[in-house]
């Protein structure tokens, strides 16, 4: 079993573990994203481009004391030092010299780094498992303001093998982000500044350097596409056309830095 496959294999246990506690846990990024992802040729294409260096999951606040007395039952080693600066958003646990998984973060009911995804509001949880849903995947990725190759990496991959839609019945639900999108002007222009450099530039260089054909790359854009117009297409409330009348001039976003400090 390659590297990958210990990983998602181990993030499927925790979740399986969870459940049979009453512990409503998701499991999401990289790992995720490669799991969710089986039977494309894209990720098949990529996967030796993408290491995958630990596992994030997701949870509600309430299961706080459940989740931390769980990972330490399954061996992995509570971080206090982390705890006190940002325990009650997010728990780090770090795993023996032995263990398969190095470490594992753990959020509460928010994502928060360039953008919020807030996942206690409607009960996004409750969508999917054992990942977040495929929409909050992808705008897990989508949120980063400086997107590097392994965020690429993941976008690509996730959208090569699940069509837009509109719900999360295996499909990436357009209408959910576009009604997200439509009431934030900083985060609209986050996601949609990051898909356009995908779809104008990186899949462009991807095909270049023998990554993806012309063919992966065409159903990619036509994805894209679809996704965009969807989001264009959805009313924006007041605050946002007021937000857009600035524009970027002033600072729409958080830095990660900030946020991991």
């Amino acid at each position: 079993m390659e590297r990958k496959e210990l990983f998602a294999h181990e993030a499927v246990k925790i979740v399986q573990r969870s459940e049979s506690k009453g512990i409503i846990l998701r499991f999401m990024g990289a790992a995720a994203i490669w799991m969710r992802a089986e039977c494309s040729s894209v990720r098949e294409k990529l996967s030796t481009h993408r290491e995958i260096s630990d596992l994030d999951f997701m949870t509600y606040g309430k299961y706080w004391g459940d989740v931390t007395k769980l990972m330490q039952e399954m061996g992995y080693n509570f971080d206090k030092r982390h705890a006190v600066m940002h325990g009650h958003k997010r728990l780090i646990f770090r795993g023996t010299d032995d263990s398969v998984i190095p470490m594992i973060d753990i959020f509460f009911d928010k994502l928060e780094y360039c953008h919020t995804i807030d996942f206690a509001k409607d009960k996004r949880l409750e969508i999917d498992n054992p990942t977040i849903s495929l929409a909050d995947l992808l705008l897990e990725k989508m949120q980063i303001v400086e997107l590097n190759e392994k965020d690429i990496i993941d976008t690509m991959i996730l959208l090569s093998r699940f069509n837009i839609g509109n719900d999360d019945d295996k499909k990436i639900n357009g209408n959910y982000i576009a009604d997200l999108l439509s009431k934030d002007w900083g985060f609209y222009y986050t996601v949609t500044t990051n898909l356009k450099k995908i779809r104008s530039f990186f899949l462009r260089e991807f095909e270049k350097r023998g990554l993806l054909t012309e063919e992966d790359g065409l159903d990619i854009r036509l994805k894209i596409d679809a996704l965009l117009n969807a989001i264009e297409k959805k009313p924006k409330t007041l605050s946002w056309k007021l937000r857009a009348r600035i524009g970027p001039s002033k600072k729409w976003y958080r830095d990660v830095e900030e946020v991991v400090r």
